[in-house]
């Protein structure tokens, strides 16, 4: 798919103890694209979302978010940048003692600043914003008034991508976003996900089972810190999937 980058990285390289976390990886996403990444535990899937969303600053090689390398560490500009880029964890990092709409809301702080985020502790704020969103990913908006310590686990995964949404970002991330879900929370999930990466967003998703890329654009295949392979699901055979989990502990679903 060609169009503008959303996300490029040239020869990036990550040190790590015994051997590089990322070594000499090259990666583009075009606006509309939606890419699996996929490797055994260890392989540096992480490490790529986390130079890809700013957390982690390679010691070598080029980042450029929209074509423009990141911005200085803490000025404006930065946040700006890094406001465009939203990361769905694996975890989910919601925040418990919050209602849903205090930690939907909560996607808006690089933007808001400090002074509305703090006014977003105290008061109901955009709720036919985050009301609207709740709908959109088929969720009660009489839910925004609750704990999130009262959700269930679809409901805040839900939760978790609306506050994602509510960022408006560019370049969506997701690490492992399904691994702790039962196939249907998974599916749906990944459903979602996908129906919300269209132009002029880019999706990159780590993924732990090679039985759900048929609807990704291409699949990074990463291994030791290197890109294997970069190609659309269908030329993907199962032999690549045999040699890129070699001597991983267990080989995930869909790989053999």
């Amino acid at each position: 798919m060609s169009g503008p980058a959303v996300l490029e990285l040239e020869a990036i390289r990550v040190a790590g103890r015994r051997a590089p976390r990322l070594d000499g990886v090259t990666l583009r996403l075009a606006a509309g694209e939606r890419v699996a990444l996929i490797g055994p535990s260890g392989a540096g899937k992480s490490t790529m979302l986390g130079v890809a969303n700013g957390l982690i600053s390679p010691e070598q090689g080029t980042v450029r978010w929209r074509g423009e390398p990141p911005a200085r560490a803490g000025s404006g500009r930065r946040r700006r940048q890094q406001a465009r880029i939203g990361t769905l964890w694996q975890d989910l990092r919601l925040i418990d003692e919050l209602s849903v709409q205090q930690n939907i809301n909560a996607a808006r702080l690089a933007s808001w600043g400090w002074p509305r985020a703090l006014l977003n502790l105290l008061l109901p704020m955009d709720s036919a914003a985050c009301a609207q969103l709740l709908s959109r990913l088929d969720l009660d908006p009489a839910l925004l008034s609750q704990p999130v310590s009262a959700l269930s686990g679809g409901q805040r995964q839900r939760v978790a991508l609306a506050r994602l949404l509510r960022q408006e970002p560019l370049l969506l991330l997701a690490d492992e976003p399904l691994a702790s879900l039962d196939p249907r929370l998974a599916d749906e999930l990944l459903t979602l996900l996908l129906l919300e990466a269209k132009a002029p967003r880019a999706l990159l998703l780590s993924l732990h089972r090679p039985d759900l890329l048929s609807d990704f654009d291409r699949v990074v295949g990463l291994r030791a810190g290197r890109i294997v392979f970069d190609a659309p699901p269908g030329a993907i055979d199962p032999s690549m999937l045999q040699a890129l989990y070699a001597g991983a502990t267990a080989a995930p679903a869909g790989a053999a």
